[in-house]
């Protein structure tokens, strides 16, 4: 499902939700000549979202969170907005409020997904007509995560993250969420990858296969991220989540994105809830939800 196919129309009112992914694989190939990072990766979307509402206002541009040290300029939704009316030439305002659920600075998009929020809805108040391709275009100038956050569902992620291509759809699975009191550098951890040795590279195409042939067992043994060994040398709490995880029955789990949050996937619910259950005992956010398409 399309970010902006969900959207509620109130008179100057756009409500939104903008949903987290995860990374069922992700990979680093290389660099491009101007030192951006050439990744590989498959992402899906989560049922887990941050509520975004867009007013129509006559100029300026305007955010609030529930998350004060968000309430800035600097905010991509606000960015988002500004590169809006910067290349739509429009005159007009918006105004911005955000409620967060997806935690943040965590691997799950959810500041490129506010922001693709706000570039769906000002499209849609303004009558402005962009396709996907306007749009996406658009969101890569903010982000490479941006363009698949307004897509969403099950996607091959290439180039630096920009280059999607639709996947068959991961069937409804049941995804536990698990975020450490970490905060991680995306930055940082491909600088330390670029001087890593002996990465283990996922297996991608095995993954697609996988995906296509709806074995949820295939895909639980497919989760790889090339970041994780990275990241959690910094952060050791990974592994412990991740091996308590598979403790309570978990199919599988991974890191997603550059972490630290780290998720896995339950075939069977009630173990699901057990754990859920146990790590809300321990950790702040935690969620418990599904995959989505």
């Amino acid at each position: 499902m399309k970010l902006y196919e969900d959207i509620i129309i109130t008179g100057n009112r756009a409500i939104a939700k903008s949903y987290a992914k995860i990374n069922l694989t992700l990979d680093v190939l290389g660099k491009t000549a101007n030192d951006y990072h050439t990744v590989e990766m498959i992402m899906q979307t989560l049922n887990l979202f941050d509520l975004v509402i867009v007013d129509k206002a006559a100029s300026d541009i305007s955010i609030s969170t529930n998350f004060h040290f968000l309430n800035s300029t600097k905010n991509i939704a606000c960015r988002a907005a500004t590169l809006f009316f910067e290349r739509t030439k429009i005159s007009g305002g918006a105004k911005i409020l955000i409620h967060k659920n997806i935690p943040v600075a965590a691997g799950l998009a959810g500041g490129s997904g506010n922001a693709a929020a706000v570039l769906c809805a000002l499209n849609i108040l303004y009558d402005t007509g962009l396709d996907d391709n306007a749009l996406c275009s658009l969101g890569a100038e903010l982000g490479a995560d941006v363009p698949y956050c307004i897509l969403g569902g099950t996607r091959l992620a290439e180039g630096i993250g920009e280059k999607l291509t639709p996947l068959a759809p991961l069937d409804k699975t049941c995804i536990l969420i698990v975020k450490p009191p970490n905060s991680v550098s995306t930055a940082e951890i491909y600088r330390k990858i670029d001087s890593a040795d002996a990465l283990v590279h996922p297996d991608t195409r095995g993954m697609i296969s996988a995906i296509e042939k709806h074995d949820i067992g295939a895909v639980c043994a497919k989760l790889s991220n090339i970041m994780e060994s990275v990241t959690s040398v910094d952060c050791p709490e990974i592994l412990h989540i991740k091996q308590s995880m598979l403790d309570f029955g978990a199919d599988g789990a991974i890191m997603s994105g550059s972490g630290p949050t780290v998720f896995a996937i339950f075939r069977n619910p009630l173990d699901a809830k057990k754990a859920c259950d146990a790590f809300s005992q321990e950790y702040k956010e935690v969620f418990l939800t599904h995959t989505l398409n």
